[in-house]
């Protein structure tokens, strides 16, 4: 008689930003899902989160995206994100629907099962045996949404502790905005740019060689600022470090440019 566990079956959502401009980040997420035990699928059905549409004031068009999404992700125990800005969308649904609505239900048991990746790592799942390491200072900057909507902030520190020979130092300001906030850096791109500045120049005060985070819009902004400025600052979203993926190019990279840096040309 097999009294094995069943593992915990989860439903992948890979985010368009994950899907358009680092898949890595979706690789990375889920090989540590599977070292958690978890049956990881990745449904072809998924699509934006709704997150843009809702931001612009298009209550109808998010209302369709949302109802595409609960229905995607209808069977899972779990719905598991590496952006607490989109898993943050997900615990919005509920908003969207009038009590009598049939999705509104869904709407609320979707919320309730959708976790962003490192909370669902140590909060629900408890990994605790990380077999990664990584030599140096690391910084993190917490994202707006998984804080303030999700309550993300000791979790991928917790996470971090567990990675050989990586030590924390926390920056000035780690909790405030770095100024990308979706629309917000078009609409308003000089305040943009001061607040990106800002958290930059807190980064690069720590003397860390790894910027980390969890939402890849923030840490795009922060890797082309960091870019612009000539930093030799890497960026990458956590979740790669945390599966020992730091030997490909950093956000904001190419491999030209490390073949650079090395020597080559």
């Amino acid at each position: 008689m097999n009294n094995a566990p069943t593992p915990p079956k989860v439903g992948f959502f890979v985010t368009c930003l994950v899907d358009l401009f680092r898949p890595s980040v979706g690789f990375a997420s889920i090989k540590l899902l599977q070292l958690a035990g978890c049956d990881v699928d990745v449904p072809e059905s998924q699509t934006c989160c709704g997150q843009p549409t809702y931001n612009s004031g298009d209550r109808r068009s998010t209302i369709e995206i949302a109802k595409a999404v609960i229905d995607t992700f209808d069977g899972y125990a779990y719905v598991v994100g590496p952006s607490g800005s989109c898993i943050g969308m997900l615990h919005q649904y509920p908003d969207l629907f009038e009590a009598a609505d049939p999705y509104y239900e869904r709407a609320r048991a979707l919320a309730g099962r959708a976790h962003e990746i490192t909370s669902f790592l140590t909060d629900v799942v408890g990994l605790a045996r990380l077999q990664t390491a990584f030599n140096g200072l690391v910084t993190y900057h917490d994202s707006c949404a998984g804080l303030r909507e999700l309550g993300v902030k000791q979790q991928p520190r917790q996470l971090l502790a567990q990675v050989e020979g990586a030590e924390l130092t926390e920056m000035n300001e780690a909790e405030t905005c770095c100024g990308f906030g979706g629309t917000f850096c078009i609409k308003y791109p000089d305040i943009s740019n001061r607040m990106v500045s800002n958290k930059t120049a807190n980064a690069e005060a720590t003397g860390a060689a790894l910027l980390l985070g969890g939402d890849l819009g923030c840490l795009l902004n922060m890797a082309g600022k960091l870019k612009r400025e000539g930093s030799k600052m890497e960026v990458r979203h956590v979740v790669e470090l945390l599966a020992g993926m730091t030997d490909q190019p950093a956000i904001g990279e190419s491999a030209a440019d490390l073949a650079y840096a090395a020597g080559g040309r």
